[in-house]
């Protein structure tokens, strides 16, 4: 049995944590910390992007499932512009461990001085409403800064996946919560329902594969049958919620975090509109910025029953 943790608080430090066992993950996030306090951003970037290009060497099975995604999303490319989204994308891999510490160790004066916001009037407009946010979001590169910084705005609640080893649990629970309020385990339902109630705004991602539970199949991009949970429905149904695509993208002298307008008409009640829905409007801010999107996902491994497996 799973055992879900509720309205996650951070979690003390004890000695336990200084095991011998652990000492590779203090040493990893000790260099990762200096690296990201003591580098310039655009150097952080600079050498973000070596690794990426280094780690496609290593990651060969990765690479294959990325080049596999991007033939099945994206048909209408060329081979020679998937291969360079594909090499683009390695590089934002690597660009994303320096932005996952910048997420977690930065102060906020600095993480707001690379960041522009867009459309704060929306969450301004809930605020003033008395309504609960519900963050439509999606795997992004990126992903670690998107609710960091939004919390640099308004603080809100993260849905997220607890790591079983406790050292890097602590690091991304304290990490996380740097500009929020805490965490949410994603099997929570009841913890993100009371979030949404309260008037908070919940960041939630629903565009991976989770397989067939509680799950459709829509189109999402060029693949017309994509298991895509029903989720995001089910919490834009509480009362008093607004649904608010919020998308981090990096740009050349920082990033840009885009918070759109509500979206209307959703949901409709109709779990395959709603998830088509959905898949729209984040394939739409994927194509913004293929490159930065998560390729190296499974994310069409589950398929209709008597379609063939894809990878």
């Amino acid at each position: 049995m799973t055992t879900v943790r509720h309205n996650l608080a951070l979690p003390p430090f004890t000695l336990a944590l200084l095991h011998p066992r652990y000492l590779f993950n203090w040493l990893g996030l000790g260099m990762l910390w200096l690296l990201v306090t003591l580098l310039p951003w655009r150097a952080q970037m600079t050498v973000g992007r070596a690794l990426g290009r280094l780690s496609m060497k290593i990651l060969g099975s990765r690479v294959k499932i990325a080049r596999r995604n991007l033939v099945l999303a994206l048909p209408e490319l060329s081979d020679e512009q998937r291969a360079d989204i594909l090499k683009a994308n390695f590089e934002s891999v690597g660009c994303a461990i320096f932005e996952t510490g910048m997420a977690w160790f930065w102060p906020d004066w600095r993480m707001r001085a690379i960041t522009r916001m867009e459309g704060t009037e929306h969450v301004d407009a809930a605020v003033a409403k008395g309504q609960g946010m519900l963050l439509l979001s999606a795997h992004f590169l990126t992903l670690e800064l998107n609710a960091r910084q939004f919390g640099l705005y308004r603080p809100g609640v993260g849905v997220y996946r607890p790591n079983t080893n406790p050292v890097l649990e602590r690091a991304q629970v304290v990490g996380r919560c740097r500009s929020n309020k805490y965490l949410v385990d994603r099997l929570d339902i009841k913890g993100m329902l009371r979030a949404l109630r309260q008037g908070d705004a919940l960041w939630y991602a629903p565009d991976h594969d989770y397989g067939r539970h509680a799950s459709v199949f829509v189109p999402f991009f060029a693949v017309q049958a994509a298991a895509t949970i029903t989720g995001t429905a089910t919490l834009a149904r509480v009362k008093k919620t607004v649904t608010l695509p919020c998308f981090t993208i990096r740009e050349q002298n920082g990033y840009r975090l885009l918070i759109q307008a509500p979206i209307t008409n959703f949901p409709v009640g109709d779990d395959h509109q709603d998830a088509i829905t959905s898949n729209r409007i984040i394939e739409a801010a994927i194509r913004l910025a293929p490159e930065q999107y998560m390729w190296l996902h499974r994310r069409f491994k589950t398929t209709p029953k008597g379609v063939p497996y894809r990878y």
